[in-house]
Order: structure tokens, then sequence, then C-alpha cells
């Protein structure tokens, strides 16, 4: 394979999908691009199954380094592989591999990995937050008045 992606702009693909499937014997991905909507891909459905396996292979990988006791190792890679969490306090990091392992397993487990992405993503805000005293000010300022009736939860059935 001579590259990884390749765009096609949608209307191509459409006037000639033929084609545009043989791209998919050099590339891995063909990324269809739309003028008014989000980008589509189109991928091999082997690619994605061989990726599924390789995300459920990571995610046992990383529980059972976490169980048999090398956290802190796990956590020393984690720095690496998310810089910001640097900016987390020690409590935060541990709930965040915490959190991780879970979704990543559970994610493994429905071959759909935007629990992880959305994870990652909230914690990254959340670093963020950490690093700028300013914000972290106005997070963790007292409300000042009163904000008013706050109606009680529905019961679930």
């Amino acid at each position: 394979m001579a590259a990884v992606h390749e765009e096609v702009p949608f209307s191509e693909f459409l006037h000639r999908p033929g084609a545009a499937a043989e791209r998919l014997n050099e590339v891995r991905t063909l990324r269809l691009r739309r003028r008014d909507a989000d980008d589509l891909a189109l991928v091999r459905a082997d690619q994605v199954e061989r990726e599924a396996v390789v995300v459920d292979f990571t995610a046992r990988l990383l529980a059972g380094l976490v169980r048999s006791g090398a956290v802190e190792a796990v956590r020393r890679v984690l720095e690496e592989a998310l810089p910001w969490v640097t900016f987390l306090p020690e409590s935060d990091v541990d709930e965040l591999l915490s959190e991780l392992i879970t979704v990543a397993q559970g994610a493994a487990s429905l071959e759909n990995l935007s629990p992880i992405a959305t994870l990652l993503g909230q914690w990254r805000h959340t670093a963020e937050i950490y690093s700028d005293p300013a914000l972290l000010e106005i997070i963790n300022r007292e409300p000042e008045g009163d904000l008013g009736v706050v109606d009680p939860p529905e019961e679930r059935q």
C-alpha cells in the first residue's frame, strides 16, 4: 500500500462507486468529502474487524496490567500517551485509569470506539481546567445568590 488514506469527493464516489471501491486495494481508507455535511469514511469490513481485535486486546492487556499490580508502570506510560494527564491531581489520574479500563473493555465488546473517545475528551477538558488557575478558580467558586427551585428527579421504572 502506497498511502494509508485518500480523499475523494462524495460526488465522484456516487458517479463511480466501483472505482472508489477498487481504490481500497491500494489505500486503507477513503475519505469521502462532502460540502454540506461531515465527511464519510469508506473502509473494508475486514479492516474494521482487525481493528476491533486490536482494541479488544489492548483493553484486556491494560486491565490485566493493572490487576497484576503494575499500576505505577501503567501510570508512567499513561503520561507519555496522554501528556495532559500531568495537570490532573493524583486521585483523578487513578479515576481516569479505572474509567478507561472499564470503558475500553465495554467499547471493545460493542465494537464501538466512540465511548473511549468521549471519555478521553472529557478528561482532557478536566485537565485543561486544572492547567489554568483562572478557570479552576471560576469552576470552584461558590455560586452567588439563590439559584431557584430544583424539581426532584423523576423516578425510574
